[in-house]
């Protein structure tokens, strides 16, 4: 009896095996109503950076991808209950999502900048910033650091419902900048008619607790063969130069390496 548990379990072992190397589609989570990183075109098709970067990592893989749609807010709940494999939607790898679920590797950062007037001469630090006035989006990590970073020496912060509000109130003079997400930023205000007189001012803003350290697929707490397999593909895309050159596409300039 105890040999034929032996051969049972090992029959077993072999069966799962199998199955998992049989395993040729992955269903990645997103929401679709973020451009540039995931949204929707005319014809009602997925584009952006992570849908390229997602059907990359897929055929590095040999992984065959299809995509469930859901609010940003219900991607972990969902995840957690199998409605999908993977979450891919510009999703940054906090300390406090970590709590939950797990992640692969960084793919890329997406820098947090502060934008204020081209000869402001301001720099994103507490010390240039003191007795200032910066916006920032509402519930945003952006607002968490400036009022974990700034807020104490002294730094006005201003919370807008709506990043295009910080905007007007910044060109009316009621801002002296804001504090938002590189690309947002870029697309949303400095391409445009009223961003011209503006610019990024200093480095990039870094706190991996509050920002988290880069954008990453979220998987299931304990998932390693998913992991290690979505991150031996990231390892790939990323060596062949296919994220930097997605990231150039799709933000230009920005500098969106994970280091």
């Amino acid at each position: 009896m105890t040999r034929l548990k032996v051969l049972f379990g090992l029959a077993f072992a072999l069966a799962s095996t199998a199955a998992l190397a049989d395993a040729t589609s992955l269903r990645f989570g997103l929401e679709a109503q973020y451009p540039p990183f995931e949204s929707k075109a005319a014809d009602g098709s997925l584009q952006g950076i992570d849908i390229d970067i997602g059907n990359a990592v897929c055929a590095a893989a040999h992984l065959t991808c299809s995509w469930v749609e859901t609010s940003f807010d219900g991607l972990i709940p969902a995840l957690q209950a199998r409605k999908f494999d993977a979450i891919n939607s510009a999703m940054n790898a906090t300390d406090k999502r970590r709590q939950a679920i797990d992640f692969t590797t960084v793919i890329y950062r997406v820098p947090t900048r502060l934008i204020a007037k081209r000869d402001s001469g301001l720099d994103a630090t507490p010390q240039s910033l003191k007795g200032k006035r910066i916006g920032v989006l509402q519930g945003s990590i952006q607002e968490t650091y400036a009022k974990a970073h700034w807020q104490p020496a002294g730094v006005d912060i201003e919370a807008y419902q709506d990043q295009n509000q910080a905007y007007a109130d910044l060109v009316a003079g009621r801002l002296d900048g804001t504090l938002v997400l590189a690309p947002a930023g870029q697309s949303g205000f400095l391409t445009k008619p009223d961003g011209k007189d503006y610019a990024f001012v200093g480095q990039p803003v870094r706190d991996d607790k509050i920002l988290g350290s880069g954008i990453a697929f979220g998987v299931r707490k304990n998932d390693a063969a998913l992991r290690k397999q979505l991150d031996d593909a990231i390892a790939k895309v990323k060596a062949d130069g296919t994220v930097t050159t997605l990231g150039k596409k799709y933000f230009g300039d920005i500098d969106i390496s994970a280091h």
